[in-house]
């Protein structure tokens, strides 16, 4: 089997871990680690949705994104003046990604926000911040029912986001910085456990790519989301 520089094979994900109530504060929390990338999630409960929202009845969820200062080996400007393109790219398919698995009637009148800081970033972050927010916002279902404010989780079923691309002809699974940053295709894919797809976003980095390359990829990414699903339940059973 062919080994990449991190001693991984094609199809290995990077080591994940999931350390819960890392804000005490928040009504759910976690630390996502996928290798050496690190994302701070954290779920805020608020009453009231915006006034467009108020006719539906329903709830809402929404997410923001965050590259902190020295995430990154040189240091990234704070966003002062608002999210700016690739930022609201990201949280606005964290944001789709959650409401994909969340009935928001039951969330009744209310908002829920997950933030996602990325305290470390080496490839990944942006589908780490989904898998990671999913358990922030499973942790602030739970508040929610503990608290009596819902009779029903508003959770329908996990929801979870890994890397493909093609590096040097090969098709890898979960990319590092290294990877993706020569990588030829770049590929995410965000997949609910059942086996739905919520969102594929792939591109080619100079020459197209075939429909067979496409759909070898779409079965590595959803054969590499079964461990991260593994890994939300392990966490969240740890919390009962």
């Amino acid at each position: 089997m062919t080994v990449r520089a991190a001693g991984r094979g094609l199809s290995q994900p990077r080591a994940i871990s999931i350390e819960l109530g890392v804000a005490p504060y928040a009504e759910g929390s976690c630390l996502i680690a996928t290798g050496d990338t690190r994302i701070l999630c954290a779920a805020s409960v608020v009453a009231g949705v915006e006034r467009w929202r108020e006719r539906s009845g329903a709830g809402w969820v929404t997410a923001e994104y965050a590259l902190l200062p020295r995430s990154t080996h040189t240091r990234t400007g704070r966003e002062r003046t608002g999210a700016k393109g690739r930022t609201q790219e990201i949280q606005r398919l964290i944001g789709r990604s959650l409401r994909s698995v969340t009935d928001m009637t039951r969330l009744g009148l209310r908002t829920v926000t997950v933030d996602c800081d990325v305290l470390q970033a080496d490839g990944g972050t942006r589908t780490a911040a989904i898998t990671g927010a999913y358990v922030a916002l499973a942790l602030a279902c739970e508040w929610m029912l503990d608290e009596g404010m819902v009779v029903q989780s508003p959770l329908l079923e996990p929801v979870a986001a890994v890397s493909v691309g093609l590096v040097e002809g090969r098709a890898l699974l979960d990319l590092d910085y290294a990877e993706d940053s020569r990588a030829q295709v770049d590929m995410n894919v965000v997949g609910t456990r059942s086996g739905g797809l919520v969102e594929v976003q792939g591109t080619a980095e100079g020459a197209p790519f075939a429909r067979e390359q496409m759909d070898s990829l779409l079965d590595l990414a959803l054969a590499g989301l079964e461990p991260l699903f593994a890994a939300q339940v392990r966490a969240l059973s740890d919390a009962k």
